[in-house]
């Protein structure tokens, strides 16, 4: 986001806890719990909030927790900070994955929140209700669903078990996975911050795939032959040797951007197979995926 936004001549300011001397950015200290000096940098400014720790993890008590408070404190400390200095836009993240276990249904912006997973609802939630607090000139909630892109965990996570020959569908393979490409997700930022949006935005392709589609495209880019399917009790299994959370693989999200359609945003890459041809497109790219896994 940082690079995409520098690109387009904006000033970008990264608040981090733990400064880079290699970082191409500015950079401001902070601790994601307390208002500091930084404070004064949100007047007037677009505050895109994504601090959290990363979800794939064992859904433990205490990770769980973790998860949760990663995200609340330092909302809760940029809240604070914004009834001095008031951003003209708010740009709330969060995932799509506080729908939790839709199974068939398909999910737009209006549809009802489940109580749990605690993972995923249980999180989601009081994350972004930490953002009401915030004092902005306007606030949008960016639900994300997952970010296909180069030299990620996701897809190389996904790359890993297709070449193990583990690329069959994951249990039933009718599991419904909401995906985007890493532009049409930069492109959406863009256009949320240009619209001056508000409300909850599902950033996600208008084209879910099932996980049994999703695996047998991957399958072809990476060029391994058809593989057993995974049963669930065996997801589970390998999820915790790995220090990983089955539900990543097994709850089922059809989600549909439709308010960025309704909005006459247009996305270059909508379907997965453009997608990945995008991401798979040379030999480079794949030797890349290949030393990440």
């Amino acid at each position: 986001m940082a690079a995409y936004l520098s690109a387009a001549s904006d000033d970008v300011v990264v608040l981090t806890r733990s400064p880079r001397d290699d970082f191409p950015f500015r950079q401001a200290v902070w601790d994601g719990r307390t208002v500091g000096d930084w404070a004064e940098l949100l007047d007037g400014a677009v505050l895109i909030n994504l601090a959290g720790e990363l979800v794939d993890r064992r859904p433990t008590k205490a990770n769980i927790e973790l998860l949760r408070t990663s995200r609340v404190e330092p909302t809760r400390a940029l809240a604070e900070a914004s009834h001095s200095s008031k951003p003209a836009l708010w740009v709330q993240g969060s995932s799509t994955a506080i729908y939790g276990d839709a199974g068939e249904s398909v999910v737009t912006e209006e549809s009802e929140i489940p109580p749990g997973p605690p993972q995923m609802p249980g999180v989601a939630v009081p994350w972004e209700q930490a953002a009401k607090a915030a004092n902005a000139d306007h606030q949008v909630i960016f639900r994300m669903s997952l970010v296909l892109d180069r030299n990620t965990p996701v897809l190389a996570r996904l790359s890993l078990l297709v070449r193990l020959g583990l690329g069959g569908r994951i249990s039933t393979g009718q599991q419904w996975v909401s995906w985007i490409h890493v532009a049409d997700m930069l492109r959406a930022l863009r256009f949320v911050m240009e619209q001056r949006m508000e409300g909850v935005v599902n950033v996600t392709s208008p084209n879910p795939v099932t996980n049994e589609k999703l695996m047998k495209e991957l399958r072809q880019h990476l060029n391994r032959p058809w593989s057993p399917p995974t049963p669930a009790p065996l997801v589970k299994l390998g999820a915790w040797l790995m220090g990983s959370d089955p539900a990543i693989a097994l709850t089922s999200r059809r989600c549909i951007p439709a308010r960025l359609l309704e909005a006459g945003f247009e996305f270059e890459r909508p379907d997965l197979r453009s997608a990945l041809d995008d991401l798979f497109r040379s030999q480079d790219c794949e030797g890349t995926a290949g030393r990440l896994n």
